[in-house]
């Protein structure tokens, strides 16, 4: 069957064609494992890329043209690997997912920015799923030296890619470019004809919405359920009911011993001294020093008064007045030491004498 295009094909459409040809018969055949199954992937991709090519502009062509191509089918599944041997066969390791990630890096050639439109997530996502899909195994490769190797093999791939698969591929680029599609050749989902959360769509199924609307549904839902177990355990609306037995009632009855709080008011307080006898409250007094010398207490009550005293008699002492009593321990007669002697009382001498 041939389909007449609307317009003649354009140099800039033919060159997209050709140069993405081969890196998408790479990424297919390690995509599904299966290089027959990968091919038909591609030529389908190839044809539904055609006839949405001049609706859309040059920037979105690689959008359109990829994300068509992952929404075959047929990369939906992987061939698995009885025994891995090449780099590449630890990609049947992979979802579909962290491998189509893998692959539109190393086999296609896009950017962070469009491998993440590609496959409708965001870059940091997208940037995930490639750590993922890098993560040391055990055979004791690092991350950077995978990396290495699966970019090498694939690279190898593209260069050294069969000459019938080549052939073949432009042949049917060449029938795609001029809107002849053979009889029987399937077309490839619209993956990338709507805006730019469509290549997710496409991927993932026809309605993927149904089942997350109905997941949140069910997550609101649980969320109301909870808030109202924890206000019921503030207010229950129902008095007589109690299934689960959580009434004050019930925990008395399930549990004995344990009851309703009782509370009883306390006495009048007592004084502070009542709780002592009189021995310790004296021992407890903070003038205890004082009550235990009464004579020392009358002279720290007084000692203002001699202070005033001692200030008033600091001059010397007034000749009529006696002289003080020394403390030395010696007879009142005694004169004091610095008292110059008095005249000699002549009369008492001469009675002594006689």
């Amino acid at each position: 069957m041939t389909d007449a295009s609307e317009s003649p094909p354009s140099a800039a459409l033919a060159a997209f064609m050709r140069g993405v040809e081969r890196r998408a018969a790479v990424l297919a055949e390690l995509q599904a494992g299966d290089a027959a199954a990968g091919d038909a992937a591609v030529e389908a991709a190839l044809y539904a890329f055609r006839a949405e090519a001049d609706r859309r502009p040059m920037s979105q062509w690689p959008l359109c043209f990829w994300s068509g191509l992952l929404a075959d089918p047929a990369l939906q599944r992987r061939v698995a690997v009885a025994i891995p041997l090449a780099a590449s066969d630890r990609l049947a390791e992979l979802g579909n997912g962290p491998r189509a990630a893998v692959l539109l890096r190393l086999a296609a050639g896009l950017t962070e920015d469009e491998a993440s439109q590609v496959l409708g997530v965001t870059i940091a996502g997208y940037r995930l799923a490639l750590a993922r899909a890098v993560a040391e195994d055990g055979t004791g490769v690092g991350q950077q030296e995978a990396w290495q190797r699966l970019r090498d093999e694939v690279q190898m791939r593209i260069r050294l890619l069969p000459p019938p698969r080549m052939s073949h591929l432009a042949r049917v680029r060449e029938s795609a470019l001029h809107g002849e599609r053979p009889a029987g050749t399937p077309a490839a989902p619209q993956a990338a004809s709507g805006a730019a959360g469509g290549p997710l769509r496409a991927r993932r199924g026809a309605e993927p919405s149904r089942p997350h609307v109905g997941l949140r549904r069910l997550l609101w839902a649980l969320l109301v359920l909870c808030i109202l177990a924890f206000g019921a355990t503030f207010w229950w609306p129902f008095p007589g009911f109690d299934p689960l037995g959580l009434s004050k009632g019930s925990w008395a009855r399930s549990a004995p011993g344990i009851g309703e709080v009782r509370v009883e008011p306390l006495g009048a307080p007592e004084a502070a001294a009542s709780n002592y006898d009189a021995a310790t409250a004296l021992l407890l007094h903070p003038d205890f020093d004082l009550l235990a010398d009464p004579q020392g207490a009358e002279v720290a009550t007084g000692m203002d008064f001699y202070s005033w005293l001692v200030a008033d008699g600091a001059d010397a002492p007034d000749a009529m007045l006696p002289p003080l009593e020394s403390g030395s321990g010696s007879g009142a007669d005694d004169p004091p030491a610095d008292t110059p002697p008095g005249p000699i009382d002549d009369t008492v001498h001469d009675d002594a004498t006689l």
